[in-house]
């Protein structure tokens, strides 16, 4: 659009934890317009966590959220021209974006795991998340160590 911005839809919460970030999450887990099993998929997934990580005294959805927050990036970078020559230049992200890039990496990288079932691979995402290693926290640290080799073009920015 060119004028305004488009108006934000506002999100139910899921029925089990009453939360929206859970809401968000499920809508990108879904294929195809299959909500129902996205959510089941979801909520298995963090009964495989439960079973997994009993030993840790925060429940499966405090371990998914911290899980979510240890793969948020803090900066991005973008391309951008500079008289014919191309730099990357890191940018702060916006919240709402921060949580999108974070949420659609764990759906991705659960996507490419190797397992039985999307929820045994998701499950192993959200737990290789929550220890700070897996794909998807690997991408955050590439796109921080990215940022930071860049750093001298962020005068560029505006």
């Amino acid at each position: 659009m060119r004028k305004s911005r488009p108006k934000k839809r506002i999100l139910l919460p899921d029925p089990v934890y009453n939360d929206t970030l859970v809401t968000r999450f499920v809508n990108n887990l879904m294929v195809s317009g299959k909500k129902s099993l996205s959510y089941q998929i979801f909520y298995d997934a963090l009964e495989i966590v439960k079973k997994k990580m009993e030993n840790e005294e925060l429940g499966p959805l405090e371990i998914w959220k911290k899980a979510l927050e240890n793969i948020t990036p803090a900066v991005e970078v973008r391309s951008r021209r500079v008289g014919g020559a191309t730099f990357q230049i890191p940018q702060p992200i916006r919240d709402s974006r921060k949580v999108s890039i974070s949420i659609k990496s764990m759906v991705s990288f659960a996507r490419k795991r190797s397992g039985r079932s999307m929820s045994e691979k998701l499950a192993g995402e959200i737990i290789a998340a929550y220890n700070e290693e897996g794909g998807a926290f690997k991408k955050k640290e590439d796109t921080h160590r990215m940022a930071e080799a860049n750093k001298a073009y962020s005068h560029f920015r505006f």
